[in-house]
């Protein structure tokens, strides 16, 4: 294969296609040429670029990093794009999907786009394409909720066990009895619940939560687990909703079933 041959030689960037403000894309494809081809064409558009050679490198990437875009190959060995985009979705990750795909058939397509994705993009592709679309979907996304505010959705709840966490009223609720919680518990509860089974980083948990890099708020951000665990928790010291996995961070677990690699 010629390099680079998926994706056509990219034209200079004109000044109108420079992004009005700063963002996060990861590039997800088993082809290292085009991952590096697009980290250079990205990053010259102003975007940072962080990029993964499959869906368990993303997964781990997930953990550490927010991000405002996905760019996603379809075809990839191991777990493909769509089973990929499919678990994202049912996880409530509502990150923006770029689906790339080298098939022809437009169900592949339309099934992308029905399991979640935002856009699909066809290969061979030119770079500009895709970094207008990616424009695009970042002018769609809604802008991001204050750490510690209310959700956005009005109707955005989610029970686990006697538990019902309502994001747009912040309130938490055992049985019907509203229990207290402070703005920095409901910001990191909050940031949980919507990535449920996936583990989070304490450095991805401190910009979930506060907006900003983990520094010295690291003690602070156990302590603040730590009063989570006494008010969900039937024993803090093993905890089935709230879990400690080793070496990453913390983990929601909806059913408190123990999760991989739970310390």
């Amino acid at each position: 294969m010629e390099a680079y041959s998926e994706v056509a030689n990219p034209v200079p960037i004109a000044t109108h296609m420079l992004p009005s403000r700063n963002g996060k894309v990861v590039i997800v494809d088993d082809d290292a040429r085009i991952r590096e081809l697009l980290q250079r064409y990205l990053a010259q558009a102003g975007y940072t670029v962080l990029a993964a050679e499959d869906a368990a490198a993303l997964t781990n990437l997930l953990a550490y990093e927010i991000v405002d875009v996905i760019v996603l190959d379809l075809m990839m060995p191991g777990e493909d794009g769509l089973s990929v985009c499919r678990r994202l979705r049912k996880s409530r990750n509502k990150t923006p999907i770029i689906m790339l795909t080298a098939k022809d058939e437009d169900v592949d397509r339309i099934h992308g786009l029905e399991l979640g994705a935002d856009d699909y993009l066809g290969k061979p592709f030119n770079p500009r394409e895709l970094l207008a679309r990616i424009h695009a979907v970042l002018r769609r996304r809604p802008m991001r909720e204050t750490p510690g505010g209310p959700a956005g959705d009005s109707d955005e709840q989610v029970s686990f066990g006697p538990f019902v966490f309502d994001m747009a009223t912040r309130t938490l609720s055992r049985d019907g009895q509203v229990l207290q919680l402070s703005t920095g518990e409901f910001a990191m509860l909050k940031a949980l619940v919507r990535h449920p089974r996936q583990p989070l980083a304490r450095e991805k948990l401190a910009k979930l939560t506060r907006g900003s890099a983990l520094g010295q708020y690291g003690r602070g951000l156990d302590v603040q687990m730590s009063r989570l665990r006494k008010l969900v928790e039937t024993d803090p010291a093993s905890p089935r909703y709230l879990q400690t996995v080793w070496g990453v961070g913390y983990v929601f677990v909806p059913d408190g079933m123990p999760h991989p690699g739970v310390s």
